[in-house]
């Protein structure tokens, strides 16, 4: 069969990818390999922008999405441990700072949830089985795409022996960080192995007083050194570091768990659900692209879970691209637009790595204290990778790497109550805690990001200081359209949501002014088209007028995906050939933009 768009990958990256393409009138083939969504939780901080980024979608099923996380006051606090039993050393609580919740919550119709991505993908896969543009094919294999300047080509097995073809003008490799379709392209991943990972799924009832269960807790034993991650429905998942595959928490992962659980948890009772591993890395494809196959998510780019930012950048991914699929398919614009992928979302994924890995080292603040640090660990973890550890029998090294393993733990005994020195400690670990507050609260970043490169103009004012915590709205080009509310048709609507899905948007308080600039430049590529932000009813328009920082005669121009394209402060008289010459030289590249004549 042909299709536009063919998915590989059924994960986040990958059913956003489907359904904003759905949305556009785009359709699609969804190729997984499982037959049900992952059981096993990875991913869990669900941040605002990916939650409008599905309202584009549809904003009934964001708001299903929303609806999913627990309240923000059951999963306000971030822990740290010694044995679990020996209570609190210290803890961060996300809702201390009422005022700057009250201003975050002004920043977005949404506030960062936390959904176990085992609850999130059944949505996403129920949303994408009722959208009758997405062909969703569960239980297959990829066994090859050849790609072409033409076409692409994907042979797919749902049986030994019982293969089909989908001809597709681009594929979408989400397959994940192991991605057979980018390691098939001879695309490689640059960056470090940080640690392998084991983790436990499983349900506790008595772990945790329902009104005092924190979000995250950071443990510390002589047994297993981990965080541990709390979900609905009192489960949770517990993480550890380990140093060599034939270690028991790889190679016999059930049974390592059911004998480490009763030891960490203290007696608590507790059902092991599943257990999984998987390695900790820093890396980047070296290009997102290879002719009509776009790797996107994990696949392109993989970060330690300190942050939160897997999931979400996967999900901008598919956002950043879907648009640009658009125009190209409906033959608006050249297939080089694609390009711009690449150049757009590499720089922001870098911020994001370079948060993560920096979030994971900072932990060493606290570590280095009880005499366990991640620097420690990834050193060891790389001597385990080199050529000589790697030849010898797993049955000669596992042991070794167990002992290592049990003697750096054995210093968390300094933290036990009966243990000389341990009340200073345990203080000195409380005082440092408050210096991990980026790890947990980086509104700066999931906002603040900014999609530089030939689409957007270059400004000559400064650019704007960027923050991981705090963001401040701006329209300077490449950011997110700051969240405004309007007011019309009698009901308030967020600025967003007026925001052409295919043509760029002026937004402007001099409409009158700016409509026949705007009616002159009508074209066959993006198009332009206007928003009167003074048709705002009883919003502040002061308020409005300072966040948009274009006065009242300027403008800001705005992408289909909501990123500032271009703005002026100057009047629609004296801006116009400014406009006219950001589409020529910026846009002209890639659509045809015809220029009426002067007015």
């Amino acid at each position: 069969m042909t299709t536009p768009v063919a998915i590989v990958g059924a994960g986040p990256a990958g059913t956003t990818a489907a359904l904003l393409l759905a949305r556009r009138g785009i359709r699609s083939v969804l190729l997984d390999r499982r037959t049900s969504p992952l059981f096993h939780p990875a991913a869990h901080v669900v941040n605002a922008r990916t939650l409008e980024i599905w309202n584009e979608y549809s904003p009934a099923f964001a708001a299903s999405i929303a609806a999913m996380s627990p309240p923000h006051e059951e999963v306000n606090l971030i822990s740290w441990f010694g044995d679990l039993s020996d209570g609190t050393i210290g803890s961060i609580d996300l809702l201390s700072d009422p005022e700057r919740k009250a201003v975050v919550e002004g920043q977005s119709p949404y506030m960062v949830s936390h959904i176990g991505q085992h609850i999130l993908m059944p949505a996403l896969w129920n949303a994408v089985d009722a959208e009758p543009l997405i062909d969703f094919r569960r239980g297959v294999t990829v066994e090859s795409v050849e790609s072409t300047s033409s076409r692409a080509r994907v042979v797919v097995g749902s049986a030994p022996g019982d293969t089909s073809e989908v001809c597709a003008d681009y594929v979408l490799a989400c397959d994940g960080a192991n991605s057979p379709l980018r390691n098939a392209a001879g695309i490689s991943m640059n960056g470090p192995v940080l640690a392998n990972m084991g983790s436990a799924f499983f349900t506790s009832t008595s772990l945790f007083p329902d009104d005092a269960r924190p979000l995250l807790s950071w443990i510390y034993t002589p047994d297993l050194c981990g965080v541990l991650i709390a979900h609905a429905d009192h489960r949770y998942i517990l993480m550890t570091a380990y140093l060599h595959p034939h270690q028991d928490i790889a190679r016999n992962s059930r049974q390592f768990w059911q004998e480490t659980l009763p030891k960490v948890l203290g007696g608590h009772e507790f059902e092991l659900e599943s257990t999984g591993t998987w390695v900790m890395t820093s890396q980047t494809a070296d290009r997102f692209r290879d002719n009509r196959l776009l790797l996107l998510g994990d696949a392109a780019h993989r970060f330690p879970h300190t942050g939160g930012f897997g999931l979400n950048s996967g999900v901008q991914d598919a956002h950043n691209l879907a648009w640009k699929l658009d125009a190209v398919l409906r033959g608006a614009a050249d297939p080089s637009l694609l390009d711009t992928y690449d150049t757009e979302r590499r720089p922001v994924v870098r911020k994001f790595a370079d948060q993560s890995v920096s979030n994971h080292f900072r932990m060493d603040d606290i570590g280095k204290r009880v005499g366990i640090t991640n620097l420690a660990l990834a050193k060891a973890t790389q001597v385990m990778a080199r050529r000589l550890p790697s030849m010898l029998p797993g049955r000669v090294v596992a042991p070794l790497a167990t002992a290592a393993t049990r003697s750096q733990m054995g210093r968390s005994r300094r933290l036990q109550p009966s243990a000389d020195g341990s009340a200073r400690l345990r203080q000195q670990i409380a005082e440092a805690i408050p210096g991990q507050v980026e790890h947990f609260v980086s509104t700066g970043l999931q906002f603040g990001y900014l999609h530089d490169g030939p689409l957007t103009a270059q400004e000559k004012t400064a650019r704007p200081a960027e923050d991981v915590v705090d963001y401040v709205p701006t329209t300077y080009p490449g950011a997110r359209l700051p969240h405004a509310v309007l007011s019309r048709d009698g009901r308030l609507v967020s600025d967003h949501d007026l925001l052409d899905r295919n043509m760029l948007s002026l937004f402007t308080f001099d409409s009158a002014a700016w409509s026949p600039v705007v009616d002159a430049l009508a074209a066959p590529g993006p198009g332009v088209t206007l928003v009167d932000l003074d048709a705002s009813g009883d919003v502040d328009r002061d308020a409005l007028v300072t966040l948009f920082e274009v006065g009242d005669c300027g403008a800001v121009l705005v992408r289909p995906d909501g990123h500032v394209a271009w703005r002026t402060t100057s009047s629609a008289h004296d801006a116009r050939p400014a406009l006219v010459d950001f589409l020529e030289t910026h846009w002209g590249a890639y659509f045809t933009v015809p220029v009426a004549p002067s007015i």
